[in-house]
């Protein structure tokens, strides 16, 4: 037990921080802090054209099957599908817009929603944000390894993945500004690849309007209302990517986040329902429904030959590359932001001297992918099922989580902004989407809740640390002498390293409550119980300073087991300053 003032209070030895009397208020000076030092070399790097490859490589890299999955569902009407999911992007242009200008931080969902509501919460869209990530990489690197074997056959699938897993981790070590070089010129080859097929493609149906005649008088599989549904909401796999900018937001120049969203739309919205229109022209909705996976290099191998369909092949696996790549940079960004705030272990952000680089995010991000390539052995299909679901969960999160901000940081300056109609028509639109996509495909609900389950329970123990650790202290004490010995102070040195972490508050008045919801805050949210609460000052003798104090006097004694200091900073409250 703990005695204070010699009484027993009835709390054991690690649930109590210490008792810190109130004491009058001490001044230091500190040495200034030399801003070069703060400076990290990918902290607003990237222009519009970087930003817009890396996220792009991503999202156009669905066009090769999204097309003739789409067709064979709507049949015809697959091109006013892909319009559709256009417009519905578009709204989601302006939510996703919003959240980033008002809070550009990485994380993307996880950010918007640790900011509205609790942590655990952010970090199960953390968890979704994450798994879409691992099936990105994972299916992307075996499909581009696929389709180069069909190229060059001397290419072994198994070990190829492993070997292109592996480069782009090593990429993503050398730094964001190299692979954004790469990714640029994946962009560039592709988006010409398309044009250029577009074009052969169009001349081809010109030359045999037959075959666009035969596909418009082709009965549709459903009625024409679900027709359009089910198109719809298995066009929406199109979109996959769009939401990967938000988490690389601090690497991108100042206003670049906006732009980077209406170009990644425009592409879409342009390219989707084109390359739909001019491959039923040249082939016909069955043969588009049996070449599912590969109706854009059958399409041109059947208009341009031989040889432009090797190219169309060979540019699919380049793009699939770079969404690989696009995988480990929206990763780094997100795994970087939740060891930050603790949600991940610290050990993490560790930087190697010579790229200034997070090197052990891309490395572990590169063993765990490879660990589930091999478990599965090869074959990735659950984790492509996996992909969907949680991707558009992740769109479903983006939109709460926004109307959430209007609601509760309705202040906070953002260049763009998304009305409430906005707000509710696209998150009932990605709704309709998830569900259609399980009544679809019920099946592939299971390997979500698995795979989901897997990475959500280590999400859980990482919160539940000083839990786990005061069981085993409890256990520990209960056995032998010569046990707790040797287990004991070990498990409280880590528990005290654990909550030693500091949380720091910056406050603007001396507001009770406001000072009393940061602090039951970090008793909800936090693992650590110590509380920095900044104050800046221009005038020592300002009131407030005073009346701030006392304050947090009361504070203190009303939350004994959160140890609470009072930070007073004499300057102008800046980013600068912070």
């Amino acid at each position: 037990l703990v005695h204070i003032n010699g009484e027993a209070v009835d709390a054991p030895r690690f649930e109590f921080p210490g008792w810190v009397p109130p004491a009058d208020l001490k001044f230091e000076t500190l040495d200034p802090v030399d801003r070069d030092t703060l400076y990290h070399p990918s902290r607003g790097c990237l222009n519009e054209v970087y930003s817009t490859a890396i996220c792009a490589n991503d999202l156009t890299s669905s066009v090769f099957y999204v097309v003739g999955v789409t067709a064979s569902m709507s049949g015809q009407l697959s091109p006013v599908c892909l319009i559709i999911v256009g417009l519905i992007l578009y709204l989601f242009k302006s939510v996703y817009g919003e959240a980033g200008t008002a809070i550009p931080l990485n994380g993307g969902a996880y950010n918007l929603l640790l900011n509205t509501t609790s942590k655990p919460v952010a970090s199960l869209a953390a968890c979704l944000t994450l798994l879409s990530y691992i099936a990105t990489a994972v299916v992307s690197a075996t499909e581009c390894v696929e389709y180069a074997s069909n190229l060059m056959p001397f290419i072994d699938v198994y070990w190829g993945t492993i070997v292109l897993l592996l480069f782009f981790c090593v990429l993503s070590i050398l730094g964001i500004t190299e692979s954004a070089i790469v990714a640029v010129g994946i962009f560039v080859v592709h988006v010409v690849s398309m044009l250029f097929l577009v074009l052969v493609a169009a001349v081809y149906g010109m030359q045999n309007p037959e075959i666009m005649d035969s596909n418009l008088r082709e009965p549709l599989k459903y009625d024409w209302p679900l027709s359009l549904v089910f198109g719809f909401c298995v066009a929406m796999l199109g979109v996959t990517g769009f939401e990967t900018s938000s988490n690389y937001i601090e690497e991108q120049q100042r206003g670049v986040f906006p732009k980077t969203l209406f170009n990644s739309w425009a592409i879409v919205f342009i390219l989707n329902p084109l390359l739909s229109i001019v491959c039923m022209g040249v082939l016909d909705l069955t043969t588009l429904e049996a070449h599912h996976r590969d109706v854009l290099a059958k399409t041109a191998y059947d208009a341009g030959g031989k040889y432009f369909g090797l190219w169309i092949s060979a540019d699919a696996s380049l793009v699939l590359a770079g969404a690989v790549l696009t995988a480990y940079v929206g990763v780094t960004g997100l795994v970087r932001r939740l060891a930050l705030d603790r949600c991940l272990p610290q050990i993490l952000l560790a930087e190697n001297r010579f790229r200034r680089t997070n090197h052990l995010i891309p490395i572990t991000f590169f063993l765990l992918c490879t660990a589930l390539f091999v478990l599965l052995g090869g074959r990735v299909r659950s984790l492509a099922n996996v992909y969907t679901l949680s991707f558009l969960c992740v769109m479903a999160l983006f939109a709460l989580g926004n109307m959430m901000l209007k609601y509760k940081r309705g202040r906070i300056r953002r260049p763009v902004r998304a009305t409430w109609p906005t707000n509710f028509a696209a998150l009932a639109a990605v709704l309709i989407a998830l569900i259609g996509n399980v009544i679809l495909a019920p099946g592939h609900l299971i390997y979500f809740i698995v795979y989901f389950g897997i990475v959500a329970g280590i999400t859980i123990l990482m919160f539940e640390r000083i839990r786990l650790l005061k069981y085993f202290l409890f256990l520990v004490s209960q056995g032998p002498a010569h046990l707790q010995d040797r287990f004991a102070g070990v498990t409280q040195m880590a528990m005290d390293k654990i909550r030693s972490q500091k949380v720091v508050f910056f406050a603007n008045n001396d507001n009770l409550e406001t000072l009393s919801k940061a602090v039951t805050y970090v008793q909800n949210n936090e693992l650590t119980k110590w509380l920095k609460v900044v104050y800046v000052y221009q005038d020592l003798n300002d009131p407030m300073v005073k009346s701030l104090a006392e304050n947090l006097r009361v504070v203190d004694r009303c939350f004994p087991k959160v140890v609470i200091d009072l930070v007073l900073v004499e300057g102008t409250f800046n980013p600068e300053l912070v």
